[in-house]
């Protein structure tokens, strides 16, 4: 289980346990209801002045909902609104029965022309037990609604969007709200379906946060809340070896800049100390680029070692820049096989795609492994379609063992005990060269001072992300280990 509650994300399956468990301890259903219904049209009455709208409704619990919606947004003035039903309301049972009965407005069969010069459009449809591809009359609708002008409003989340996953079901509804309750789930926070929520609001609906004890949610959305408390902050007994060494090993000439993006970023964020190995030719090209960074020299695997063992070095980093070699791949093996941290990325991954048991085998408590989808596929085979994100990187920390970011806009960092985080705050700028590798910086600096893998890489996600919102549209990776001062103050602030 994950220790703070406040930002667990819930499976589809675990929400269904939340309600049931509200419902054992004495809240009805049809008052969960009632709340999740009126909380929508508080949210969409905040935002939005009455206008013509058309609720949208399924036959399950989100249509009960949609019927709530509807009668609680005509209190409040929006009296030109409409509620559409997909079957009939013989059909519908339990609590959204008795919602759709209470509606005092006419009915109107789903279909397409529902959408006809409505200015709000709310989607009560299905929600996030959806586990079938969208068709038919429904296909439709959705389809009228997104290219309508007009506003858009789902409830728990876009009909279309698979809860586990975000992945789509035959088409989505595009929002530009999203209303969901209790807590978010994973489909809210992993592409596309993230892209298809709009801004996203997580309502309060009467489910004590204290059902969340006996369903122990794995999953939870980065925040700082998450390892704020063992974030390591320097104090006045310290000193820069108290502080951690980060090694950071370069490639040779032509590819050092990757290294000395990460070496710089490992400095920024806290290491006491930084160095650049290098082979020997690289040595100069490193040298005449930094100043506060160490650089040392490696000829053979022999050498490497040495500068592994000396000084003191607790984190290392291999990969970015270091060419798909055999040198690559001892050097990683080396590694493995010292005390130190360790974060591989780039090639230091890539040169495994063929040999993966013999890295799988050499991983340790310790490392991190961060790779971009090209890579995970190469070491892991390419994901079956229709599993989500989170489940291939489960099946992917089961066979290496090791803590594994897989990178994107919807970064996933998961746990060999379980844990997953879903990173929420990463702009789009950061799709840019170079900036992967300050974030493996970010990571083996933060192992240097001590940080645990799991928490180091969420944490480095995190920075990482706001780094990119700092620095903002135009931004290159070389302005980004530049911003990290900025990112850490506000932080302790």
């Amino acid at each position: 289980m994950i220790q703070n509650l406040s930002s667990a994300v819930l499976t589809v399956d675990q929400m269904y346990a939340a309600d049931a468990a509200a419902i054992d301890g004495g809240i009805s259903g049809i008052t969960l209801m009632e709340e999740a219904g009126a909380a929508v049209a508080r949210a969409i009455i905040r935002r939005w002045a009455p206008r013509p709208t058309i609720v949208l409704c399924g036959p399950g619990n989100n249509g009960g909902d949609g019927f709530v919606i509807a009668r609680h947004l005509k209190k409040a003035g929006a009296r030109d609104t409409q509620v559409a039903l997909l079957g009939s309301v013989d059909r519908l049972k339990g609590d959204s029965r008795s919602m759709a009965e209470d509606w005092n407005g006419e009915i109107l069969p789903l279909s397409p022309a529902v959408i006809k010069d409505r200015a709000l459009i709310i989607d009560a449809l299905f929600g996030a037990g959806l586990s079938r591809d969208i068709e038919g009359v429904v296909h439709a609708t959705i389809e009228a609604s997104n290219h309508a002008r007009a506003v858009r409003v789902a409830v728990d989340i876009p009909s279309g969007i698979h809860g586990d996953t975000g992945l789509v079901l035959g088409t989505h509804f595009q929002g530009d709200l999203t209303v969901t309750f209790f807590r978010k789930k994973p489909g809210h926070l992993l592409y596309p379906g993230r892209s298809a929520c709009g801004d996203i609001k997580v309502v309060d609906i009467g489910i004590p946060g204290s059902v969340l004890t006996q369903i122990a949610p794995k999953i939870s959305e980065n925040d700082p809340i998450l390892w704020r408390n063992i974030f390591p902050s320097p104090t006045s007994s310290d000193h820069k070896y108290r502080r951690g060494h980060s090694l950071v090993v370069s490639g040779t000439t032509g590819s050092t800049g990757a290294a000395r993006l990460a070496a710089l970023a490992a400095l920024r964020v806290g290491s006491g100390l930084v160095t650049v190995a290098s082979p020997p030719e690289a040595l100069q090209v490193n040298a005449s680029h930094l100043t506060t960074v160490m650089t040392e020299s490696f000829e053979d695997g022999d050498e490497f070692e040495q500068i592994l063992h000396s000084r003191h070095r607790n984190a290392v980093l291999l990969g970015p820049g270091n060419g798909v070699t055999d040198g690559t791949r001892t050097r990683v093996l080396n590694a493995l096989r010292n005390d130190a941290a360790c974060v591989l990325d780039a090639d230091a991954l890539t040169v495994f795609s063929e040999r993966r048991a013999e890295l799988f085998g050499s991983i340790r408590a310790g490392c991190v492994m961060t790779p971009h989808d090209g890579e995970f596929s190469n070491l892991f085979g390419k994901p079956s379609p229709g599993h989500g994100k989170i489940s291939i990187v489960r099946d992917a920390v089961h066979k290496c063992g090791a803590v594994l970011l897989l990178k994107g806009a919807d970064t996933v960092v998961a746990a060999p005990d379980g844990r997953i985080a879903i990173n929420s705050n990463a702009p789009p700028d950061l799709a840019t060269a170079g900036t992967g590798d300050v974030l493996s910086g970010l990571i083996v600096g933060l192992l240097a001072q001590g940080m645990e893998p799991f928490e180091a890489s969420c944490a480095a996600c995190w920075i990482h992300g706001e780094l990119g919102a700092l620095a903002g549209p135009g931004l290159i990776a070389e302005d980004l280990p530049d911003v990290i001062p900025r990112v850490l103050r506000q932080f302790e602030r």
